[in-house]
């Protein structure tokens, strides 16, 4: 059985529309509805909703809290997954290279929320969730079928994917 702990930290990922406000916002996590709709067979995800922000929003506090939360449940299970917006995700992923030896954490996010039509947010979370049981202890970013591993990940803003530097 493998056990993979997920943190969630909000993003565009889980933004939900508001029909009386006409906006996307973060005003939960809504990952348990995206696991719902995975085969996960022999797979254990234990879900740990840390902040629900955009990743614009986020301070160095945010990420210390979240370096935290990776090396206390790296005691726990070396496969770690966290939702993150992609704004900042390669800022989080640098501050948590060399954060823990032995875990695998995988950081993922989505151009389009998962609500929303043609969103990548199931295809990242699936890979995430593999990529966290397969590569080696280490720092990494999975999206759109590519796995990165840190130093060095950042956001193309022309592709509206992640590369390396």
């Amino acid at each position: 059985m493998r056990h993979i702990e997920l943190i969630t930290t909000g993003g565009t990922i889980e933004k939900t529309y508001d029909a009386h406000s006409g906006t996307l916002s973060n005003t939960g996590s809504i990952v348990h509805r995206m696991l719902r709709r995975l085969q996960l067979p022999d797979t254990r995800v234990h879900v740990r909703e840390l902040m629900s922000k955009d990743s614009l929003e986020l301070t160095e506090d945010d990420r210390a809290n979240i370096a935290d939360t990776v090396r206390a449940i790296a005691d726990i299970s070396d496969s770690i997954v966290i939702l993150h917006g992609t704004d900042t995700l390669a800022e989080t992923g640098e501050a948590l290279v060399g954060t823990v030896a032995d875990a695998r954490v995988v950081l993922t996010g989505a151009m389009r929320p998962y609500e929303m039509k043609r969103s990548d947010a199931l295809q990242n979370l699936t890979e995430a969730l593999l990529a966290s049981t397969v590569v080696a202890p280490g720092v990494y970013c999975a999206f759109h079928g590519n796995v990165l591993a840190f130093p060095g990940v950042q956001k193309d803003h022309e592709r509206l994917t992640f590369t390396k530097a």
